[in-house]
């Protein structure tokens, strides 16, 4: 399964995958519950970079989580600040955006089959509903695994695009973009079928 994992010797790293993935839940969602204030951006923005810090993926990998997400961040900043005023289109985009940035650790510092097994067990009483723990672990840990495949994906293209001297556009990168992301499809069920998921 394709990964975004970054090997360190962070406290991250070291964490059992289940009690990280409650830790970052706990973490990111208590940063989503800030208020509207100035303040509170302060503060989301010291919790990302305390986190980063102890998770010991650095500030270079912050830095390009953060640059992966600039169009989320311009779209949420633009649409809070035509209908809010300027306090609460910074602190719900820096709210925002560090909960995203926190909720990255987890792929950074997990490897995917951890992640999968700590998902098995966490699922595990849905057995006894008639629900199937196994699937439903496999589906969140590939979606889980997916969305910053599909990032690279378009990073990719878009650097194609550099290359050939065509200037980047959504219109012209759309094409490949989903090729590309088909592609990617077509190998992620073949390799599931291989292990005999159906």
């Amino acid at each position: 399964m394709l990964t975004t994992y970054r090997s360190g010797t962070g406290v991250l790293h070291r964490l059992r995958a289940g009690p990280k993935m409650l830790a970052v839940a706990a973490v990111a969602l208590a940063v989503a519950m800030l208020p509207t204030t100035l303040w509170a951006a302060g503060v989301a923005s010291a919790v990302v970079l305390a986190c980063y810090a102890v998770s010991g993926v650095g500030a270079r990998e912050l830095a390009r989580q953060a640059w992966a997400l600039r169009w989320i961040v311009v779209v949420t900043a633009a649409g809070q600040l035509i209908f809010l005023g300027v306090e609460p289109a910074v602190a719900n985009t820096a709210r925002v955006t560090a909960a995203l940035l926190i909720a990255a650790l987890l792929p950074l510092t997990t490897r995917a089959e951890d992640l999968l097994d700590a998902l098995e067990r966490g699922l595990a009483p849905l057995t006894r509903i008639g629900g199937d723990a196994e699937r439903a672990a496999l589906l969140l840990a590939v979606t889980v695994t997916t969305v910053p495949v599909l990032a690279r994906l378009a990073a990719e293209v878009r650097e194609a695009q550099r290359a050939r001297g065509v200037r980047p556009s959504l219109r012209l990168a759309i094409v490949p973009f989903l090729v590309l992301s088909l592609r990617h499809a077509d190998q992620l069920g073949e390799a599931l079928a291989a292990r005999g998921v159906r």
